[in-house]
C-alpha cells in the first residue's frame, strides 16, 4: 500500500500548524519550508478545512490554524478524508470489477483484513502524538522555538 503525495503533504501540513499553534501559519510557507506547490497546498489546506482539521482566516494578517483539538483527531481520520481511492485492489470497486474470479477469491477478504488493521494502526495514532518532538521538528524545519 502506498499513500499519495497528496495525503503526504495533508500530514505534513497538520504537523506544520500543529507545532506553531502560538501563531497562524500561511500556505507560501508551508510550501517553502517542505519544498511542495503552492497550488497542490491550496487544495489540500481546503480539504482539511472543510473537514473541520483546519480553520481558516481571510484577510489580510490572514492564515491557518488547527481547527480541531490535536488529541481528538486521529492520522486515520486524516487518510481516510485525503486518500481518494482506498481500493488497494480492483475488486473492492464493483464499478470498476473486471476479475473473472472474484466470486470464488479468497485473497480479496485478506487484503481487506490487512487494509483494516492498517488504518486500524493509524486510528490509535493521534495529531497530538506525531507533533510530540515539536522542538527538533521546528529545528528540522528551520523554524525559531517560541
Amino acid at each position: 500500500m502506498r499513500l499519495t503525495h497528496h495525503t503526504d503533504y495533508a500530514l505534513r501540513t497538520m504537523i506544520y500548524v500543529g507545532i506553531n499553534q502560538g501563531r497562524l501559519s500561511t500556505i507560501p510557507e508551508i510550501a517553502k519550508h517542505y519544498g511542495i506547490s503552492r497550488n497542490h497546498l491550496m487544495k489540500i489546506v481546503h480539504e482539511l478545512g472543510k473537514a473541520g482539521f483546519l480553520e481558516t482566516v481571510r484577510g489580510r494578517g490572514g492564515g491557518i490554524r488547527l481547527g480541531c483539538n490535536p488529541t481528538k483527531v486521529t492520522v486515520g481520520e486524516i487518510v481516510r478524508i485525503t486518500e481518494i481511492d482506498l481500493n488497494i485492489v480492483e475488486c473492492f470497486d464493483s464499478t470498476r470489477n473486471q476479475c473473472q474470479i472474484t466470486s470464488a477469491c479468497v485473497l480479496n477478504s485478506s487484503i481487506d483484513d490487512a487494509l483494516t488493521a492498517f488504518l486500524a494502526v493509524l486510528d490509535e495514532v493521534s495529531l497530538a502524538d506525531i507533533i510530540k518532538p515539536e522542538k527538533e521538528l521546528m529545528a528540522l524545519l528551520g523554524l525559531g522555538t517560541t
